[in-house]
Formats: structure tokens, C-alpha cells, sequence
């Protein structure tokens, strides 16, 4: 098997974080060009959307996208990080991660690939709007949950939250956040977080 992706990609982080915590050491990172326009052809030809991460397998067709992979490799290292007792919690925060995930990197592609003249900057408020929305349920709800076990739902909400330091350095989150800040600048310090860090 290989996990093909961007390092630059929270949903790629968020799977390369979940092997180092499952302890996974025989599946290889591999590092490719991905793109909305067209990316190389060894992503398109292993996920024919060419959307990374996907994960490559001899014994059977690619596996995509982030929650797919993760709950594949979970199930194959048995790794517990999605614990059924506590698995619609876990779902719903992982969910609540990658839906900040998915407004930010909207953005980016916003920014990247449509002319200036076209940029709706309603839009972009649009999608603030839900990442902040998002933040306070988590400050407001879950943080007893980020001070349990390691889940994938923290996973999920700390690569969301390192990918907005990495793209919005400007933006202040932690404004207003004081319990969730001082729970990522913990969990950022994870060695699964520091050997992901996107550069």
C-alpha cells in the first residue's frame, strides 16, 4: 500500500497524523502534484476524481478520501480511534474538522484559480462564517470530549485548526477561544502533528 498526497493538504495530514498514532510503519507516503484543473497522472490514475489522499492497494482498487482511508487503516491497525462507544461523537467532530477544512481550502482555491475580477467576496464571508460558527460549537460543546482519549475527531479538528495558521496567519481564531487554543497548542505538540506539519 502507499498514501498518495500533498503535504500542504489537511485531509492528507489528517491520515498521515492517524498512522503515526496507530502506529502504522509498512504503508510509504507519497508525495504528488494534485490540482481542481488536473493533477499528475499518478493521482488521477489511482482516484479517478484526482483528489488526494488516496490510498493504493495490490490487493484491491484505491481507497478515497480522508474519512474512507482512516477508517480503513483504523480498522487495519486496530488502532481504536474510533471507539464505538463513542463513535457518533467521534463522527460528528470529525465532521465538524473537515467541514473547516473544506471552507478554508474553497478559499484557497478561490484565491488560486478563478481571475480577480470573478473573487465574490461575499463568498469568502460565507465561508468564514461557517469555519467561526464552527469554532464556537467546539469551544461552547466539545471540549470535554478533546480532553478525552485520542480520537479521530481531534485529529480532525487539529489539522483543521493547523490549516488555518498555515494559510490564514492573519485570521485570529484563537480570539475568543481561550480553552481551544491552549488545547491545540498541546495536541499540535503531538510527534504525529510535528511530523506532519505542512511547510
Amino acid at each position: 500500500m502507499e498514501l498518495l498526497g500533498s503535504g500542504a493538504s489537511p485531509f492528507v495530514r489528517k491520515a498521515r497524523v492517524m498512522v503515526v498514532e496507530a502506529g502504522i510503519t509498512d504503508i510509504p507516503y507519497v508525495e504528488v502534484t494534485a490540482s481542481p484543473m488536473g493533477g499528475e497522472d499518478k493521482i488521477n490514475a489511482a482516484n479517478p476524481l484526482g483528489k488526494i489522499p488516496a490510498l493504493t492497494r495490490e490487493s484491491g482498487p484505491t481507497i478515497y478520501d480522508s474519512n474512507v482511508i482512516c477508517r480503513f487503516l483504523d480498522d487495519h491497525a486496530r488502532a481504536g480511534l474510533y471507539p464505538p462507544a463513542r463513535l457518533w461523537e467521534v463522527l460528528t467532530l470529525e465532521a465538524t474538522g473537515d467541514g473547516i477544512m473544506e471552507a478554508a481550502v474553497g478559499m484557497i482555491y478561490e484565491q488560486r484559480f478563478r481571475p480577480k475580477s470573478k473573487v465574490w467576496a461575499p463568498w469568502f464571508e460565507g465561508q468564514w462564517a461557517k469555519i467561526n460558527r464552527a469554532l464556537d460549537t467546539i469551544e461552547r460543546q466539545w471540549m470535554s470530549h478533546l480532553h478525552g482519549p485520542v480520537d479521530m475527531g481531534q485529529v480532525s479538528v487539529a489539522c483543521a485548526l493547523g490549516y488555518l495558521d498555515f494559510r490564514f496567519p492573519d485570521e485570529d481564531w484563537r480570539a475568543g477561544r481561550e480553552a481551544l487554543a491552549s488545547w491545540y497548542t498541546r495536541f499540535s505538540a503531538r510527534p504525529s502533528m510535528v511530523a506532519t506539519a505542512p511547510a
